[in-house]
This record gives C-alpha cells, structure tokens and sequence, in this order.
C-alpha cells in the first residue's frame, strides 16, 4: 500500500475539493458573471455565440454589413444583459435580440446600400455566375443574395430559423398574409435561381 493510501480514509481527496469548488464553466454562470461586469465571461459567452449571429445577419442583409451588425448586437447584448431573466438559453434570448436589431436596422442599411449599388434592382444587371463543374455543391448563400430584401428576411426568419408567419409578421411590422406571399416569392425565385445554377 502507498504512503498517500496510508491515511486517513474518511478525509477527502484535496484534488476532488478543488474540483467540486470550482465554479462550473457553464453559460448560466458565466451570463451571472457577465452580468456582473466580467468581461472574460461576456468574451466567452461572444465566442460561444458569434458564429450564429453572424450567419443570420448575412443571410438577413448581407455580408458587407454583416460584421458591423454582429459587433452592434454583442454592444446591444452587454447593455441589455441585466434585463436577461434566465427564462430560456442565453443563445435563445440573444437571436432574438439580433433579429429585433437587425430588423430595426433594415431601413438604414437599405438607405446606405441604395445610394452606393442601386437597390433590389441592381440584381438584374449583375452578370449571373458561371456554370460550375458537375457535381460542385449549389451556392445557397448566392441564391440567397439574390432575392430581394423582404422577401429574404421572410425566408431566413421562416425556413431556415423556424420563426412562424405571426412571429415574422410582429417582428417586421407586416401582416401575416404579407408575410406568407414574401416566403412564397422568395421560394420561388430560390427554385429559379438553384435550377439556372
């Protein structure tokens, strides 16, 4: 038997105590951290979460405001941390605050992008890509730059992050019904853009 099996049975190991001492890594602690004024939480919390803020600003507005968006957001999401309740996951409650901040930009962003490339019309005098090689992956995320501004943020909001047409229509300050002919003209321009590819 070794010397450090000798003793005392009942005393714990001290490598167990500091482990069950040590505060838990999770999201729940390290939102209360964040909260708190830690930034290494709130650092963390941004890592963690990045990724998906950003992949919905570009398919939402596009990628040359993209960045700019999901850097306003985490800024949004640090002022507004103290009103997070704990009611659902710290990433749930974060999409929805980067669609309201995305959607309350739309104007905006659409002003500054109407002066520099000419709007939703410009689409149709930009040169459709070149016809790929059989068997290359189809290019969703061009299909997707194609289609016009409502029509994406409908088909973003609805297909690919699962918001129903009440929701959609709250959030963009339309009716239900607009909200379902914009998925509507976004499938179908979606099925002419992926068959002309």
């Amino acid at each position: 038997m070794s010397k450090a099996s000798e003793g005392n049975k009942d005393e714990p190991d001290p490598r167990s105590t500091v482990a069950a001492t040590a505060p838990a890594n999770t999201e729940a602690a390290d939102v209360r951290r964040a909260a708190g004024g830690d930034h290494d939480a709130f650092e963390r919390l941004y890592r963690e979460n990045v990724g998906r803020v950003y992949s919905l600003a570009v398919r939402m507005v596009d990628a040359d405001s993209a960045e700019d968006l999901t850097q306003e957001v985490f800024i949004r999401a640090w002022q507004k941390l103290d009103t997070f309740r704990g009611k659902s996951r710290f990433g749930t409650w974060l999409h929805r605050l980067a669609v309201n901040h995305i959607l309350s930009r739309r104007e905006t962003l659409r002003r500054q992008q109407s002066r520099n490339v000419g709007g939703d019309d410009v689409l149709a005098h930009v040169a459709a890509p070149k016809r790929r090689a059989s068997g290359a992956a189809i290019d969703i995320d061009a299909a997707l730059r194609r289609l016009p501004e409502r029509a994406r943020r409908v088909f973003v909001l609805y297909d690919v992050e699962g918001y129903s047409h009440e929701e959609i229509a709250g959030m963009m300050d339309v009716t239900v019904g607009t909200s379902k002919s914009q998925l509507h003209r976004a499938r179908m321009l979606m099925r002419e853009c992926l068959a002309a590819s």
